[in-house]
């Protein structure tokens, strides 16, 4: 009877420990926007949601375009957020004003713009340490490979799929995605 019930405590124990050892979820992280204000991603529930990392000056740049658009159709369903990186051949070398200023006169970018953050390496930000990591997002794990790289989180903030640089944001799967259930 009592090494049933030790056995018991240990196994309780082990799916306490399980489960708070998993990272915070989706709607856990904060950041800020370009223009400084804090943004909860906790806000985000019940919508889908596409996070991507934007520069400036990469063959990618005129996606802002096709993002926009998507985010006008979708977004009583659909919140794009873009995270400003320059990480890859230094494409985003400006700062925040500059950013902002860049999408708002070339591409009327209306979706949030968070601030510049780094998607790769020793700096990588928390979330896209989550976004990259299966041991952290429980789904799959994945690598930024380029600019305008796209993860798409559903409305439970579980990751569902990563979109790379050369598929546009309006692509079938995309549109298949946002249109399910």
């Amino acid at each position: 009877m009592k090494t049933k019930r030790i056995y018991s405590v240990l196994f309780l124990l082990m799916i306490t420990l399980s489960l708070f050892s998993q990272t915070s979820g989706f709607y856990n992280f904060k950041v800020k926007t370009l223009e400084g204000q804090d943004f909860d991603f906790a806000s985000l529930k019940g919508k889908k949601v596409m996070v991507v990392n934007t520069a400036s000056k990469c063959g990618f740049t005129p996606q802002y375009e096709d993002l926009e658009l998507l985010y006008e159709q979708y977004k009583q369903k659909l919140v794009i957020i873009g995270f400003p990186a320059n990480n890859f051949m230094h494409q985003e070398p400006g700062n925040a004003l500059e950013i902002r200023q860049f999408c708002s006169d070339n591409y009327h970018v209306t979706f949030p713009m968070m601030e510049k953050i780094s998607v790769k390496g020793n700096d990588m930000h928390p979330l896209y340490q989550w976004l990259t990591s299966k041991e952290k997002n429980g789904v799959m794990d994945s690598s930024v490979k380029w600019n305008f790289q796209k993860y798409l989180i559903d409305e439970n903030g579980k990751l569902v799929d990563v979109i790379y640089s050369r598929e546009k944001p309006g692509s079938d799967k995309v549109i298949a995605w946002l249109n399910s259930k």
